[in-house]
């Protein structure tokens, strides 16, 4: 057939109504399964595929979630968590026939517009900070959204555990033996400033949510295991990497009888790297399989079925949302 495939060229080959051959595509429960199938055989015979462009334009919707990621867009394929984390927003989007745009943000002036003018219909984002920018203008865009960890915003639903209390208690099993707590923290805000110091040097508020959490979980396992939580060490790294760990074993001066509570597997590896058996127990957070098998004891954090939870939250924001369960491993 010449030129280009029309759905009416379609409709008149099969027998059937534009409406049906459209309702075919887009909505195929409303068409029996017999002409479903032979409108789709004689589309595909005569080469004919739905203009996905012109339909959005149509319905107002793009057919894209938007996964704003807080990070380098390199860091969604080495960070194991990350991808974990992806892959259950990938789930869904699988499931609804959807397409997900990942779109990085740095902390540059044009994070707002990227985020704002990206042609999704929903957003997931990773966990930010409080006073981060994109956050507020996701939740005044009038798109639903979902957060993995928070912070939690009108218009925004929250995805995560209990932070605060899984922090408590993979720290109470880290000193159940006793030794010398120290910490290594994700950033505290924004500028992603590197430091080390005792725990009294921190800041009185932490705009990250999933930070300020953890040490504030980790500061009642301390307290409550006779400690003085003020004199703690703590070394704030500038990324989740094994790397920054490994950084942070050194210039905290770790050596045995510390007890090192990291806020993720990817750092307390960098320690364990650095350190060897000099520690006398650290902890981290994720419970992935080479924290296990080095010896660290974590907290299992599901983050694939968090990716699941988000996209489905964004996309249906009314349902309920699963609590996020964990558990002290290792």
């Amino acid at each position: 057939m010449p030129g280009r495939v029309t759905v009416k060229d379609v409709a008149a080959q099969a027998g059937v109504s534009a409406m049906t051959v459209s309702y075919a595509f887009n909505r195929p429960g409303r068409v029996a399964e017999d002409t479903r199938r032979r409108v789709l055989e004689v589309a595909d015979r005569l080469g004919y595929r739905p203009d996905r462009t012109a339909r959005a334009l149509r319905s107002g919707r793009s057919g894209q979630l938007g996964v704003v990621l807080g990070e380098h867009l390199s860091y969604a394929f080495d960070d194991p968590q990350a991808a974990q984390f992806l892959a259950g927003v990938a789930d869904v989007c699988v499931e609804d026939d959807l397409g997900m745009v990942l779109i990085p943000t740095g902390g540059d002036s044009g994070d707002v517009d990227r985020v704002r003018d990206a042609a999704v219909d929903a957003y997931v984002l990773w966990t930010t900070t409080e006073d981060d920018p994109v956050l507020a203008a996701v939740s005044a865009g009038g798109r639903p959204a979902a957060v993995q960890g928070g912070p939690a915003r009108p218009g925004i639903v929250r995805v995560g555990p209990d932070d605060r209390a899984a922090a408590a208690a993979v720290a109470t099993a880290a000193l159940a033996d006793g030794g010398t707590p120290v910490v290594v923290s994700f950033p505290l805000d924004r500028s992603r400033e590197a430091r080390v110091g005792p725990a009294a040097g921190l800041p009185g508020h932490v705009p990250f949510p999933v930070t300020r959490e953890r040490l504030a979980g980790y500061r009642d396992a301390v307290t409550a295991a006779g400690r003085d939580w003020a004199t703690v060490p703590v070394a704030v790294v500038e990324r989740n990497e094994r790397a920054q760990g490994a950084w942070a074993a050194r210039a905290l001066g770790l050596g045995a009888g510390a007890v090192v509570l990291a806020m993720s597997d990817e750092l307390a590896l960098g320690v364990h790297a650095e350190l060897g058996g000099r520690a006398a127990r650290i902890a981290g957070w994720d419970a992935s399989a080479a924290a296990l098998a080095a010896g660290v004891v974590s907290v299992t954090n599901p983050l694939r079925e968090q990716g699941r939870a988000c996209a489905r939250a964004a996309l249906d924001p009314s349902a309920p949302v699963p609590e996020v369960a964990w558990e002290v491993v290792g």
